[in-house]
């Protein structure tokens, strides 16, 4: 971050006006010169209230409509060069943000706060976490260290080439990630420790799980398919060509599920090719 850049911190928030006052003060301390957007994701509450008072500029959706679409209002309307993410609960740290700017300023694009594992409210998400940085690590080729944490600062101009990628619920940190490592953009991790949200959790554990487990075989097939079919083709060919093995061992002939197998591992891998070159449309704007 240069001294000529002019920051906005965006706080996407709905029903948070027990928080929201408390993490405004804290921000405008920290960042007297900083724009600070809230994003009132249809709030029942003072929520929009509580900001005006505190000098936050506040856009308001009429109706609810997700994290993600209020990220991507936040960023549209933003009219920093470097925007940071964080969430209106009092779970991040202002303290941090210095860190996340720090690693801008060092020639990365996006800055992730990777939270402690202890952070996790309990033993359930943090196995969870685990799983998702562990297979959307495979699905990039790079080691995600945090998945799910909205908490992050990155260039305007980058960010918003992929808004049209961003889905409206929860998993936009998700897919801004691994849109980010297949444009080549580089993406640092910051270590940070997230406080004990204070209110109701709006993510459930076993339903927000299974979508971010599709989410991210989607996000794979988006944006490295080959990494997603081939291991899928490789393993339904081999389990042909070992059923091939074991009848013409055992039954002295070719089956059709034999042939079948080995007939559908090559279409898989053509998809994969095919899936392959579409994604590459996605980034054909993506330059400087």
């Amino acid at each position: 971050m240069t001294q000529s850049s002019k920051l906005s911190i965006i706080l996407p928030a709905k029903n948070e006006a027990d928080n929201i006052g408390q993490v405004l003060q804290i921000l405008s301390l920290y960042f007297p010169d900083a724009e600070l957007l809230v994003v009132d994701d249809g709030s029942s509450d003072e929520t929009a209230t509580i900001a005006t008072q505190y000098a936050a500029r506040v856009i308001r959706h009429p109706y609810s409509q997700g994290n993600g679409a209020s990220v991507k209002t936040g960023a549209r309307n933003a009219s920093g060069d470097i925007l940071v993410f964080m969430d209106a609960d009092g779970q991040h740290d202002p303290a941090d943000v210095p860190a996340l700017l720090a690693k801008l300023g060092q020639g990365y694009d996006m800055a992730i706060g990777a939270r402690h594992v202890s952070s996790h409210a309990s033993w359930a998400r943090r196995v969870g976490n685990s799983f998702y940085n562990k297979l959307a690590s495979l699905m990039t080729g790079h080691r995600i260290e945090d998945l799910t944490s909205g908490f992050r600062a990155v260039r305007a101009h980058k960010f918003r080439k992929f808004l049209y990628l961003l889905p409206n619920g929860f998993s936009y940190p998700t897919t801004s990630t691994m849109a980010f490592f297949r444009s080549g953009f580089p993406v640092a991790y910051v270590p940070i420790h997230a406080g004990k949200r204070q209110g109701k959790s709006h993510l459930r554990v076993l339903k927000d799980g299974t979508r971010f487990f599709i989410i991210i075989l989607k996000i794979g097939a988006l944006f490295s398919p080959m990494r997603l079919f081939l291991p899928i083709s490789g393993l339904t060919f081999i389990t042909g060509i070992l059923y091939y093995t074991y009848t013409y061992i055992t039954l002295s002939r070719f089956t059709n599920m034999g042939a079948v197998l080995i007939l559908a591992s090559l279409i898989i891998f053509l998809i994969g090719i095919v899936s392959e070159q579409i994604s590459s449309l996605h980034y054909k704007n993506t330059d400087e």
